[in-house]
């Protein structure tokens, strides 16, 4: 093939893709709006969901990610089911069962299993009169596509619309339950997700941690704080009311020193940087990590609402809580 060829060919896959999903959202399951309204307002166990193959990895995704935004779910392997682990099944849950075309023999033994014990079953597939679409209490018809395949048999638009049906169902259940930035970080405690999450306040350093002096400082006294709070790489600098209204950092040495200044003979306030950088402490570390490369900066002040310091928080803090 032709570069061109390439092109065309990856292009038309995406266009097809487009198609598919556009014939979803203009004739759009209804069935849907019964499934969120019996998971938020009547469930009162978990969501079980099942699948096997292609359409078993959309429903393994379904699981985990409902788990981890508020909706409690376990993924169940439907061929597994009818070797014991049908018990994860409890009398007050619900099944989603995941299956394009609605005739994967092997989900056979836990329709039965709900159809026996009573058990809410929620079917995604392209067909309402399959097996599992007519045994379903609730139907989420997606469109029977072509596949984006030479010979049209592997799922690919298929699993398109399955995922992107799973994703709708996912965010519309995060709006009911009110998802927040620290509900999702306390259900992902490690990692860069939950890191990127963490407020200043639980990174931050406080009370005689943060290395302050006042604005008649010398700047011997402002070196030895400097020396036993080394970490920083600067004071912050307070006036008569405890206001931060300055900082004096190692650069801030280096630069005096290079201009000629006598710096063992003047007062702190008189070669500090006026109007630093400073943070509140229920920003996102995120933005603490955004700040300070923006300003190219290795420290920030985190102050309140009256501008008195309240803590101070380092790249190296980030870094070491997995922000950086």
């Amino acid at each position: 093939m032709t570069n061109e060829e390439i092109l065309n060919s990856a292009l038309e896959v995406l266009n097809k893709e487009i198609l598919a999903l556009h014939q979803m959202y203009e004739n759009f399951p209804m069935g849907f709006i019964d499934a969120v309204n019996y998971i938020t307002r009547e469930l009162t166990g978990k969501v079980v969901v099942t699948g096997l193959g292609k359409s078993g990895y959309v429903a393994r995704r379904l699981a985990a990610t409902l788990s981890s935004t508020g909706t409690k779910s376990v993924f169940l392997h439907c061929a597994e089911a009818s070797h014991g682990d049908m018990g994860i099944i409890d009398d007050n849950d619900c099944v989603i069962a995941v299956s394009n075309s609605g005739e994967t023999k092997e989900l056979n033994d836990v329709i039965d299993y709900t159809r026996r014990f009573g058990i809410k079953l929620i079917a995604i597939c392209n067909n309402p009169e399959s097996t599992l679409g007519k045994c379903a209490d609730i139907n989420i018809t997606i469109p029977d596509v072509l596949e984006t395949c030479v010979i049209g048999k592997a799922p690919t638009s298929s699993i398109i619309l399955l995922s992107s049906i799973s994703n709708a169902l996912i965010y519309v259940l995060e709006q009911e339950k009110g998802l927040t930035c620290d509900m999702y970080k306390n259900w992902h405690p490690r990692g860069k997700l939950g890191a990127s999450l963490l407020k200043v306040s639980e990174l931050m350093h406080k009370d005689n941690e943060i290395p302050l002096v006042k604005m008649v400082d010398s700047i011997d006294n402002v070196l030895d704080v400097m020396g036993r709070k080394v970490r920083f790489g600067c004071v912050g600098v307070i006036d008569d009311d405890g206001r931060l209204c300055g900082i004096f950092t190692d650069g801030d040495i280096r630069r005096r020193l290079h201009e000629g200044v006598d710096l063992m003979n003047k007062k702190v306030f008189e070669v500090m940087t006026k109007s630093p950088k400073t943070i509140s402490n229920d920003t996102l570390a995120s933005e603490a990590l955004l700040l300070m490369n923006e300003a190219k900066i290795q420290a920030l002040f985190v102050i309140d609402n009256d501008n008195r310091p309240i803590g101070i928080i380092s790249f190296h803090d980030l870094l070491k809580a997995g922000v950086a």
